[in-house]
Formats: C-alpha cells, sequence, structure tokens
C-alpha cells in the first residue's frame, strides 16, 4: 500500500500548474475550466490567472488521482467528484460526457485557521453589538440557521460561531467534507461517505444525524442541509436538542424557511404541510443571513427571530438586526452597517433565565424607535 505522505505528494505533482495558489493563503478558491483557463478567487474578487495545464489529459489525470486518493470512482459512468485534497481544501470536479468542453473542477480552499471574530469585525461583516448577540444566542442554545449564497461566508461565520458554545459542552460536528474547526476539547467529527471504489456503504448527513443523537451530544453542528435530513434535524429541534448550528444556501431569511420546508419535503416521511411549518417555525429560533456584496465583501445582513406561525400559515420573521446600505465610496466599496432594529425578542425572558442578556445597544435602539412612535 502506498504511503499517504507519498500519494498526497504525487496529487500536488500533478496540480503543479495551481500549486502556488493552493499554499496562498488570500486565494480562497480555484476554478479550472479546461487546462487552458485558471481562475482563482483572492480576496472576495475573480481573477484570470497565467495558469495552464498542458492538455485536457493532464487535468484528467489530476482527477483520477484525486480520485484515487479518497477511493472513489471516477469515469463516464461516473463523471462527477468531490473529494478531499491532502490540505483539507474540498474538490468538486465534473467530466465528459456531462463536461462536454473539457473537464472543470473548482478547489476551495481549507483555512487552516478559522476566520475569528475580531477578522469578521475588521471586514465590516458585523459590528460589536451585533458580535455580543450572536455569543448570547448561542451560549442560550438557540436553534440558529445560517442561510446565504455561494461563496458568502456561511462556513465562515459558522466556524466562529461554534468558538461561543461553552467548552464544558460535547460537541458533535458532522460534516460531507471537513471545513469546521471547533477550538474546543470536547469535540467528535463525523463525515459521510458516498460509495467508494471498494464498495463500501454509503453513509450520509442523515445517517450521521441519527447516530449523533445516540452519542450524548450538547451540541450537534451540521455543516450543511442538503435533503431529507432536514426533517430529523427539526423535530430533534422541537423534542429538545437545543443549541443546533448548520448553514444552508438560501438568499434572504425567508427563503431559508422555505428551503429548509423543501428539503425536508424530501425526507421518506409524510407529513403535511401546516403541522411541517409549525415544526419548523417552533423548531428554529433565529437566522443569520449572510451575503457577498457587488465589491466583493462578505457581510451579515440580517439576524432575524423566527415568530410563531401566522394563523394563515404563514412564516412570520422579526428582524433584530438589518444591515443598511449608504451608497459606495471612491474606490467602489460599498458603504453599510449592521444596526439594531430596536426590536427585542420573545425568546429574551429565556436568556434572562440563564442569566444572560443582549447588548445594551439593542435596548438604547429600542427605545429610539419607541420615541420615533
Amino acid at each position: 500500500m502506498i504511503p499517504r505522505e507519498v500519494f498526497a505528494e504525487t496529487l500536488l505533482g500533478f496540480l503543479a500548474p495551481v500549486r502556488a495558489y493552493l499554499e496562498d493563503p488570500q486565494v480562497s478558491e480555484i476554478m479550472i475550466n479546461g487546462p487552458g483557463k485558471v481562475y482563482i478567487e483572492r480576496r472576495g474578487r475573480i481573477e484570470l490567472t497565467s495558469a495552464r495545464f498542458n492538455n485536457q489529459e493532464a487535468v484528467l489525470c489530476a482527477l483520477r488521482n484525486a480520485a484515487q486518493f479518497v477511493g472513489k470512482p471516477l469515469d463516464a459512468q461516473n463523471p462527477l467528484l468531490e473529494a478531499r485534497l491532502p490540505d483539507g481544501s474540498r474538490l468538486q470536479a465534473a467530466i465528459a460526457p456531462i463536461a462536454p468542453e473539457g473537464p472543470c473542477v473548482s478547489i476551495r480552499r481549507f483555512l487552516k485557521h478559522a476566520l475569528s471574530l475580531d477578522a469578521l469585525m475588521a471586514g465590516g461583516a458585523l459590528t460589536e453589538p451585533a458580535a455580543a448577540t450572536l455569543e448570547t444566542l448561542v451560549r442560550g442554545r438557540l436553534n440558529i440557521l445560517i442561510g446565504g449564497g455561494t461563496g458568502s461566508g456561511k462556513t465562515s461565520l459558522l466556524n466562529v460561531l461554534t468558538g461561543f458554545i461553552p467548552e464544558a459542552e460535547r460537541t458533535l460536528v458532522l460534516e460531507d467534507s471537513k471545513e469546521i474547526v471547533v477550538q474546543h476539547p470536547h469535540v467528535v467529527y463525523l463525515e459521510a461517505r458516498t460509495q467508494t471504489t471498494d464498495g463500501e456503504a454509503p453513509v450520509s448527513i442523515r445517517d450521521l444525524f441519527r447516530a449523533s443523537l445516540r452519542m450524548r451530544p450538547d451540541r450537534v453542528v451540521i455543516g450543511e442541509i442538503r435533503g431529507g435530513e432536514a426533517l430529523d434535524i427539526v423535530q430533534a429541534m422541537v423534542s429538545g436538542h437545543g443549541g443546533c448550528l448548520s448553514t444552508l444556501h438560501a438568499t434572504y431569511p425567508r427563503d431559508t424557511l422555505t428551503r429548509l420546508e423543501t428539503m425536508a419535503l424530501m425526507s421518506d416521511v409524510e407529513l403535511p404541510l401546516t403541522a411541517l411549518r409549525a415544526q419548523i417555525a417552533s423548531g428554529v429560533n433565529v437566522i443569520v443571513q449572510v451575503a457577498r456584496t457587488s465589491d466583493g465583501a462578505r457581510h451579515i445582513t440580517h439576524i432575524t427571530e423566527v415568530l410563531e406561525l401566522s394563523p394563515t400559515g404563514r412564516y412570520e420573521l422579526r428582524d433584530l438586526f438589518a444591515r443598511t446600505y449608504r451608497g459606495t465610496d471612491a474606490s467602489g466599496k460599498q458603504r453599510s452597517e449592521l444596526l439594531p432594529s430596536g426590536h427585542l425578542p420573545n425568546f429574551l425572558p429565556a436568556l434572562h433565565s440563564l442569566g444572560l442578556d443582549l447588548p445594551r445597544a439593542v435596548y438604547l435602539a429600542r427605545d429610539q424607535l419607541a420615541a420615533m412612535q
């Protein structure tokens, strides 16, 4: 059997044209659109590079090696590959026949050091009062979903939020590919698995979640909700498993709930829509919405409370923080600030019962709102 270190170095040899970008801490994504076009995302901006592979076969050789590294098939019958590189970076690739113009590859860089709260505040992603609020919500064991588009910073924010989990709590992290790094001594990482070339049975996030509930978790962190496991997660939230954290793809807070609903309906359990919505409204406490703006910056746009379902069966939401935009500066950078709305959440008494409270800025905004009415 080839030693892992030798295999890793061989794979990086096949990726030599882009190896410099794999080692550049400012590069977050590498996109290979065939052998002659390599793009990178650096500091939120996409740029075309001078990197080139010799031909399509050179790209395919790299992908076959990556597939072998993780024990997955890659051929005309299995033209999609999701893999992890030796440094933990996530690779997604497509080859012929579904990529007729040549193999396409996207490599999401794995950050060895998770983005810090101070870095998010320095970059304008959130303010100090918003950060203090998020810390209170996590410590208060509220169920929080992070919604956002591709590349909007969902996983980076999830990493930051896990830092607010008290160290004494046992945390289970479930992912398709390892990206979350919890800075705690008592954490268990579980990773899903697709069908392998050795015939090993696949293990889904849903399988992992069901198993995790029997492993005495204080917290369950799911890297991303993608399918029918949504129903299991919602029902766990409703049945007393507080403090769940996860992400999903959605553009606005209301979209986050409707997408969660859609994925829950993909489950093999038939549930009336009204009952499902009632469970979602009861189980999910807070939505944190993130977005990438036109200037490449990643921001939190909303911290939103999920209220009880309306009498007509509609989701009711209330923003606790919302981003206010004030145009662009001379360099083309958007000027904005995440501000408290002045509304206090319904779960505030529950926080008080745990000895927790929201920052003073939230109460000042409440007073200002009352003075205006």
